[in-house]
């Protein structure tokens, strides 16, 4: 998708996309329109259309989407036909429920390992993914050949987590602490702050009459 150098508005909502597509593609529906799209996807046509412009011509003016040549697309773009090996910093509460969740809407996202200081949880297997001590981290992410990191840990030891996936060579980091990380300018990151986001929420719904103005 770099290489298309697509804004990133737009490849936030590819994923929204093609899990969509899917569903309508396991449920035997052929082709697609882009109203439909939206209103399924919560996404103005006129948007839908423009995202899917910056692809080349996916679609035909009176008939629509082909639903599966689409998803198959967006598939590939998405690289739901490689696996993705992840690695978990932090089992606390957070961290064991992501553990639970296992990416069930992607069948490329794995976590492969976890890392802790707690002893009581290193050297088990918690929800098939490995617990390893964090002074192995470093070691396991580089051995493994691991790119993607998400970090649930205390505030206070974030960035000295930061600093020992940046020397694993990790090149992407969701980032689950409500502190803004420092990394190199190679490696990206997506902050999720999940109280700023209730907060977030509560203000519009205390400022704001029309949902729609809260969404914009």
């Amino acid at each position: 998708m770099k290489e298309m150098s697509i804004p990133k508005a737009t490849a936030r909502r590819l994923p929204l996309y093609y899990r969509y597509l899917k569903f309508l593609f396991d449920s035997g529906k052929q082709k697609v329109s882009s109203t439909e799209l939206s209103d399924a996807v919560k996404v103005d046509s006129a948007t839908i259309r423009r995202d899917f412009s910056y692809f080349g011509e996916l679609g035909k003016r009176g008939y629509g989407y082909d639903v599966e040549s689409l998803m198959n697309f967006f598939g590939k773009t998405l690289n739901e036909d490689i696996l993705t090996n992840v690695a978990l910093i932090g089992v606390g509460n957070l961290g064991h429920a992501l553990l639970n969740y296992r990416f069930h809407q992607s069948d490329s996202i794995r976590i492969s390992a976890a890392f802790d200081v707690n002893p009581d949880i290193v050297g088990r297997i918690l929800d098939g993914v490995p617990v390893y001590s964090a002074d192995e981290m470093v070691e396991q992410i580089k051995a493994q050949h691991i790119d993607v990191a998400i970090l649930t840990v205390p505030l206070e030891v974030a960035q000295q987590n930061v600093d020992k996936l940046v020397e694993a060579g990790v090149k992407g980091i969701m980032n689950f602490t409500p502190v803004r990380i420092n990394t190199p300018d190679d490696v990206m990151v997506q902050n999720v702050d999940l109280t700023n986001e209730m907060q977030t929420l509560i203000y519009f719904l205390s400022h704001y009459n029309d949902n729609s103005d809260a969404q914009e």
